[in-house]
């Protein structure tokens, strides 16, 4: 059977471009400096060290008052319409015109982010993962067994079964009880989408009028509330106002959400290590055999030799990623003899979990781009 691409291409070569979308807020709010959503767009088919030079980031939409998802919905529909259409460009190797057909390769951010992405509540949940469905309540999570669920990898969440949590917690806002039901379903499941979020609390509200209104019935009409919610919807279908990343063909928003390795590693586990570590330091008054030691690291062959001596002692408790990324490199050489040996094992191997993260060769980059076409 003929491929349909033969024909739109009329003869010309078609190539898929995948694509690295990455969105994130500002973080700073003042007089000067409002909050507000950006989104950026980076070919994947470029070499690493193209991909990571700032120019190779394209703008793609800004919004003070557009939450994330809705950024989003505007954003998936250039990338569709490009992707039905193709986008014409020259191919400066073989000098001739090509067709572009972009798709979503993985979605890039913080953890937050990356979580309202995937409809889900975050790391507060009790089902904290936004990948698979990991967790319990506190007193489950508590016993033996429940501790050692933990560490093991839960049925994957679908982008289909998420879809039908979010409808079905759209129901019980229309029943009798609603906000109790939907705070359940939530803490059972982990999903919440932020997108329906607005008409969740709406529909709960007008239930909860309709229901005064209608003092001594058990019940209020359904074909009320129904048209209550109709106008709500605008004349919109709910799929329509749900989350638009849960019906993307190309993107398993759940498992194309990587770890956000910034705030996990750098500013999770080596920030609190380093903490502690510095506790224990100065409690044994090593800190300033400590600071010798550092000031004496010969820099030249670190990855990213961010070790200002007086800086990072003085300002210990409120470093950025760039020094805990210098620091994990070199702590099992100025600490071996100072803390406990089960301390210096943590750091060894804080410092090779950092390298297989942030020292990746090209050739491991573009294999993963690879098998993922």
């Amino acid at each position: 059977m003929p491929n349909p691409l033969r024909e739109k291409s009329g003869g010309q070569m078609v190539l898929t471009v995948p694509l690295i979308i990455f969105m994130d807020d500002s973080g700073n709010i003042s007089k000067q400096w409002n909050k507000h959503h950006v989104v950026y767009m980076s070919n994947a088919l470029m070499p690493r060290q193209m991909l990571e030079n700032e120019f190779c980031v394209r703008f793609v939409s800004s919004s003070l008052h557009a939450a994330p998802l809705e950024l989003m919905q505007v954003a998936k529909e250039s990338i569709w319409k490009a992707a039905e259409n193709g986008v014409i460009a020259w191919d400066v190797k073989h000098q001739e015109e090509v067709i572009l057909l972009p798709y979503y390769l993985f979605l890039a951010g913080d953890n937050p982010m990356q979580a309202e992405e995937c409809s889900h509540g975050g790391l507060k949940c009790n089902y904290f993962c936004r990948t698979c469905k990991v967790g319990g309540t506190n007193a489950e999570k508590k016993t033996d067994e429940g501790y050692a669920d933990i560490f093991k990898c839960g049925e994957l969440h679908t982008p289909g079964g998420t879809l039908a949590e979010i409808k079905e917690q759209i129901e019980l806002s229309k029943v009798s009880g609603g906000t109790e039901k939907v705070k359940n379903a939530i803490s059972k499941s982990g999903t919440h989408d932020a997108a329906t979020t607005a008409v969740v609390n709406r529909i709960l509200e007008l239930g909860k009028q309709l229901r005064k209104r209608k003092a001594g019935k058990t019940a209020i009409p359904e074909s009320e509330l129904e048209r209550e919610f109709k106008t709500l919807l605008g004349g919109l279908s709910i799929d329509e106002h749900i989350n638009p990343l849960l019906g993307v063909p190309s993107l398993d928003i759940h498992r194309d959400t990587p770890i956000e390795i910034l705030h996990t590693i750098l500013l999770g586990i080596v920030k609190y290590y380093w903490g502690q570590t510095v506790y224990i330091l100065d409690k044994a008054h090593l800190l300033n055999l400590f600071r010798t030691r550092l000031a004496s690291v010969e820099k030249n062959g670190l990855n990213s030799p961010s070790l200002v001596t007086n800086y990072i002692v003085r300002y210990k408790g409120g470093l950025i990623g760039k020094y805990f990324k210098s620091l994990a490199q070199v702590m099992p050489y100025l600490i071996y003899d100072l803390i406990l040996r089960t301390v210096l094992d943590g750091w060894t191997i804080i410092g090779r979990l950092v390298v297989l993260l942030w020292h990746t060769s090209i050739e491991d980059t573009e294999a993963y781009l690879v098998r993922s076409l």
